[in-house]
């Protein structure tokens, strides 16, 4: 399994073992990341698209370009901050492609067709299981992040939310980096924990 000293070292056990199966082939833990994170992916977007249809259509596409570059990403940080990159790029180059005609995207190749398809049954075919395990998700990554201390619950935000460096996060919370690093560890162990019985 790949894992950096970074995702180890910050709670992201569940995600570095998922990571880790896609990468050895089993598209259906990518599934799993996708149910995991896309209605985050989906608010990031908006904040920049500002159309709920247009954004749910560039948060798939930030999905489908995560799947491709998955077999190049080697953990040296945090899955979700990868991705949340990923997400922000996908939306900027939307924003600017917005002017080209059809068809002028790049050609996706079957694997990617076929996981564009996955994306897409999982955002418009959901089954009732599948809405009442992202319902439950939801639930409990709101109720983890409610649960968690003040110091703890605006750490987590800045880095997760924000995409901001431990350097910057340092310098916002006026601490160390080690105790930004600290805090990181111990909200993302608290929610891991809330989420991993309803992943198992």
């Amino acid at each position: 399994m790949i894992r950096s000293a970074e995702t180890s070292n910050t709670g992201d056990a569940l995600d570095s073992e998922l990571v880790a199966r896609v990468q050895a082939g089993d598209k259906k833990a990518f599934d799993l990341l996708v149910l995991k994170y896309q209605h985050r992916i989906v608010q990031l977007v908006y904040r920049y698209i500002k159309d709920p249809v247009e954004s749910q259509d560039v948060a798939q596409e930030a999905f489908i370009k995560a799947y491709r570059a998955l077999p190049e990403f080697r953990g040296e940080s945090a899955f979700f901050t990868w991705l949340y990159r990923i997400a922000i790029n996908t939306a900027k180059n939307h924003l600017a492609m917005r002017n080209r005609r059809p068809g002028d995207d790049d050609d996706l190749d079957l694997d990617d067709a076929e996981q564009m398809a996955t994306v897409g049954r999982l955002k418009n075919f959901e089954t009732p299981e599948r809405v009442l395990l992202s319902e439950e998700l939801a639930e409990a990554i709101l109720a983890a992040f409610d649960d968690l201390s003040e110091d703890l619950r605006t750490a987590i935000s800045l880095r997760e939310l924000d995409g901001m460096s431990y350097e910057k996060i340092a310098e916002v919370m006026q601490c160390p980096v080690g105790t930004v690093r600290s805090r990181i560890f111990r909200a993302r162990e608290a929610i891991d924990q809330r989420l991993r019985p309803l992943l198992d």
